[in-house]
Order: structure tokens, then sequence, then C-alpha cells
């Protein structure tokens, strides 16, 4: 593995020399340099270094500019304005740059310097409940994140924070054991996804309809809650059976999104059980919690309810049960003392934000949250239908994940039938390749748009083949790869000595970049900043192949064989942004 210093920093790094020779107080100084629409890239750092060493900007410019060699590296340098340095780099640099980069499996990428342990929380659906359209976001942003962590060299520890615990289950449980066959499956075959939830929706409303109407059943359902918290072994194995069922559709579901969820990741609130009653005791006996009313609470300056009076955090009710946080601490203990986590993310809606800034606070207090300890929530908006209201359907019920997935496939299978014969794409081909668009588009329309905003669930854009789609990004890709395919005994060569054109420089300088973009998008947990990358990439590629002809009409060799090397090298670029994002890229479409 070898990684490739960027354009953009190796420019940037003779700049802040020449800075440092000519201005030496300001040595360290950064130049603030930036892509720029004047030239290559733009140094904007000289203003503002100048005023502090009561210079003259245009002055020091200019003697910064006398310190920089040329040649190489940089084409020219000029002083613009007030002291702003305008920058232009070698062709040369440019293709010996992404050739170094094609002779790496990373693409040149570098690990990051300091890597730690980050424990992602994300995908969280609950037992015996069927996933709706609620679910979807945690889920994709969630599994882009661990992607993109895990290539910067990260070590990423997943956990699917699963509901599976709490009250409801003594009503489920209650009305298992009294009809003991309703969990039992037609055949001794294996069982799907859609078997799995219609069995727990139909025993759920049962006994729903059972506990809102029998008195005594009631009674016998709220015994059986205690007995569940006391770890009563036949009740434990009931509510085992419920969990177990849940995880045949929760899991016939992750694979419908063409994500990886692996059982040890999947850590419910019952995982964290035994520590409930410690975590209470440490919180009390640290003053960090308080009793109130008999509820073990922990109060904030700047958290007040409507009343103007203060709204606690309950990590234990009055009547001894435990709330959400009693769960939520003891999971960022284990988290950070066990897992030995150096950064925390839960990907969660942002209607929790109140919840999590509370114990986030309080973990703190305690002690548990270190210093050389993040915790942060990665909190997403709402997924709205077109008409800009949360979706749901036209009942006004509220969208299941499944229904929309498949009717996602079903579009997408469409539109890649609409030119499978052009490309002579088999029948099978057809519906794998209508999986992956379909999927793809969904995944892309989340995370093409920054987390923490709303956005339209519009499936016709989605699919749309023009526009910020996956399946543009998916069609740009297969085009290239049918171009190579097509380029018969003429090779992908890199020729540093040719000069460029103006769409050849344009796309080389965005492939260069790529490194950079992934450790912002890192940095930022901010995958929608990877989605906007590849989207402007497929865009000056299809402006590079309509100024620049690669196959026809036919450029004299090396041309031929240096374009070549650029449609490569964009190839393999999108298809690793796409895979850190979760999608797949068809080799023929």
């Amino acid at each position: 593995m070898a990684s490739v210093p960027s354009l953009a920093s190796s420019v940037n790094q003779r700049v802040a020399d020449a800075l440092a020779s000519a201005l030496p107080e300001a040595g360290g100084a950064d130049p603030l340099l930036r892509r720029s629409d004047r030239a290559d890239f733009q140094a904007n750092g000289i203003l503002a270094l100048a005023k502090k060493a009561k210079a003259n900007p245009r002055e020091l410019a200019t003697t910064v500019v006398e310190g920089i060699a040329t040649g190489d590296l940089i084409r020219e340098i000029e002083v613009s304005g007030p002291g702003f340095l305008n920058i232009t780099i070698t062709d040369r640099a440019i293709v010996e740059t992404l050739a170094a980069r094609a002779g790496d499996d990373r693409l040149g990428v570098p690990l990051a310097a300091n890597p730690g342990t980050t424990v992602i929380d994300y995908a969280q659906p609950n037992v015996a409940k069927e996933m709706h359209v609620g679910h979807l976001r945690s889920a994709v942003i969630g599994a882009a994140m661990v992607e993109i962590l895990e290539f910067t060299g990260e070590t990423v520890v997943r956990r699917h924070h699963i509901g599976d615990w709490g009250t409801q289950f003594g009503m489920l449980i209650q009305y298992l054991m009294e009809h003991p066959h309703e969990l039992d499956h037609k055949s001794d075959e294996e069982v799907s996804g859609e078997e799995a939830m219609s069995n727990l929706n139909r025993l759920y409303k049962a006994s729903r309809g059972l506990f809102d109407s029998d008195e005594e059943f009631k009674t016998r359902a709220r015994a059986r809650v205690v007995d569940l918290q006391a770890g009563d072994a036949e009740t434990l194995a009931l509510w085992q059976r419920f969990v177990d069922e849940s995880k045949i559709y929760f899991y016939s579901v992750f694979n419908k999104l063409d994500m990886d969820i692996q059982d040890r990741d999947v850590v419910g609130e019952s995982g964290y059980n035994d520590m409930l009653v410690e975590t209470c005791k440490l919180l009390e006996e640290s003053g960090v919690a308080v009793r109130s009313n008999g509820a073990l609470c922990v109060f904030f300056d700047d958290v007040k309810g409507p009343d103007g009076n203060p709204t606690p955090l309950i990590v234990q009710k009055s009547d001894g049960g435990f709330g959400y946080a009693a769960t939520d601490l003891s999971a960022i203990r284990n988290r950070v003392a066990d897992l030995g986590a150096t950064e925390l993310i839960y990907v969660v809606d942002a209607r929790q934000s109140l919840h999590f800034k509370m114990v986030f606070e309080t973990a703190r207090r305690a002690g548990w949250l270190g210093d050389g300890v993040k915790a942060v929530q990665l909190a997403f908006g709402t997924v709205l239908g077109k008409d800009g209201k949360p979706f749901k359907t036209r009942e006004g019920e509220t969208v299941r994940l499944v229904d929309l997935l498949d009717e996602a496939v079903e579009r997408a299978t469409a539109v890649v039938r609409e030119k499978a014969e052009k490309v002579g794409l088999t029948e099978a081909e057809i519906v794998e390749n209508g999986r992956y668009v379909g999927i793809g588009a969904v995944k892309y329309a989340d995370l093409s748009t920054s987390a923490a905003r709303d956005y339209k669930f519009d499936l016709d854009q989605m699919v749309a083949l023009n526009g910020d789609t996956s399946v543009y990004l998916q069609y740009a890709y297969a085009r290239i790869r049918s171009i190579l395919r097509n380029a018969g005994d003429r090779k992908a060569v890199p020729h540093p000595e040719l000069e460029l054109a103006p769409a050849e420089r344009a796309l080389g300088l965005h492939l260069d970049h790529f490194g950079e973009l992934i450790a912002e998008a890192a940095a930022d947990h901010a995958p929608h900043k990877l989605a906007a990358y590849l989207y402007q990439l497929a865009s000056l590629y299809t402006t590079f192949y309509d100024q620049c002809p690669v196959v026809k009409p036919e450029p004299e060799l090396v041309v031929g064989e240096n374009r070549l090397f650029l449609c490569e090298l964009t190839a393999r670029t999108l298809s690793k942004g796409m895979s850190l994002l979760g999608i797949r890229t068809p080799e023929k479409l």
C-alpha cells in the first residue's frame, strides 16, 4: 500500500515553506489553499498574516512568490487582488500523481494518522414489530459511516441496539403461554421473513385484543412482566422465541437492503440488564443523580419544561423500573470500558436529541466518558412523501419498509429492462441489476441529503437516469466499463509528457481529491459529502467524454492511451466510492 500525497497538499507545502522564509514569525501558518475557478488553486491566507505582522499583503505575497520554484509541480503562480495567490499546476504533475494512485489498491488514499475505535449504534428495529420507513435512515446512514470509517483505518464495532425488552413483552409472553402453538412454523424448511412477521403480527393483535378486553388476562400479563424482569427461566425461554422470530424477519429486510448484519453485533436493550442496578448505584453514590419524588433523576441548568421547572433525565422510576436512560448509560459504560471505544456514534432520529444530550452530559459527570472519548449523535431528519408531509400510506398508515423496497426494485427492474437488449443482458442479469439499481436508488436518495435534513421519498425521481441519482452514477460506471471492453488491443497507459485538454485537467484534479474528501466525510460524519463528490465526478467524466474523443474518432495512440487511463481511474474511483455508500456498480447496464 502506497499512500499518495495529493496535489493540493504538495502545493500547500511549497507555499507554506516560502511563507515561513518570507515571514519567519508565521512559521507553520496555513496558506488556506482551496480550489478556484480563476486557476487550479488559490491561497488566501496571506492577507490575515500580513495584517497580523503589520506588513503590506501584496508585498508579502510577491516575496512569497519569489521563493517558490516553478517547473515540476507548479507551472505558474501570480499575485491577484490585495494578496491572493493564483496557482496553476503542470499537466505532468497531474498525470504522474494519478499514475501513482492507479498503482495502489486503495487509490493512494492514506490511512488516518491516529486511528481509534469507534462504536457505531445504528439499525435499531423493535422485536415483534414491523420495520417501517422510519427505520430506513438509521440503517443506511449507519452502514455508510461504518464503511467510510473502516476505509480510513478506524477499528469499527457495530452495535444494533434492538428494542427487545419492556412491559409489552408481558402481554405477548402470557398469550403465547396460553396459546403455545401460535409461533409454530408451517414446515421444517427455512422460514421467510414475511411468514415470521405475519406470525408476530397475528399474535400481537390477538394478545392486544385480549389485554384490552379481559381484566384477568391483563392482571396475568402484568405479573408476567415481573417474572421476566426477575429472570424466570420459563418466561425468558418464551421471550427468546419472540427475539428469534423477529430476527428471521429483521435479517430478511436487511438482506433486501443489501446490508450485512451479524448476530454478534445485535446487542439489544436486554444486553445491559445486568448492569442497570450498578449504574444507578454509582450515579447516586457520586451525587450525579438524586432522588426526586422517589425517582432517581439527573438535573441540568439549561433543560427546563414549558412551565419553567427543570426537566430531569429519569434513570430509575419511582416504582423501581428502569427507563431508557439507565440502559443507554450502561451501554456507554460497556462500550468505553469493555470495548475500548474512543468515539461513540449514535445514528438516531433528531427528535431524540435532548435525550442524548442529557445522557452524554450525565456520562461525562460520572466519569464514564473521559476526555479521550467523543460521543456524538448523528441525528437524522424525517422521510417525507411527495407532498412534503411525513410519509404515510393513502389510509394514513405508516409505510412498511418491505413494501417500499419491493416497489423500488420493481421500478428499477423496468428501467434496466428497457435498455437490456442493447447491452445484451440475460434475464438473470436483469433481475440482479434491478435489485442493485432499486436498492441503490433508495440508499443514494437518503445519503445524498445531509442527514440532519428531511428528504422527500419520490421513486420517480430516484430511478431517473438523469440528475443526481445513483442510477446516473451506475450508468456512468457501466458505460466506462463498456468503453474499456471495446478498446480492443489499445491499452490504458498514463503519458505524463502530454498536454492536457481543459476537460482532462478538470477530471484529473477531481480524481486526485478523492482521499481528502474521504478524510473529510469521515471526520464530519457526512456521507452526503461523498455522494456529492461522486455525482460531480460522473458529471466531469461526461464533459470529458463529450469533448475528448476516446474511441471514435480514434485519437493519436498516446493520447488515446492516456484517455483510456483516465477512464479506468474514474471507473475505479466511482466503484470504490459507491461501495463505501453501500451501493453496487454492475459491470453492464
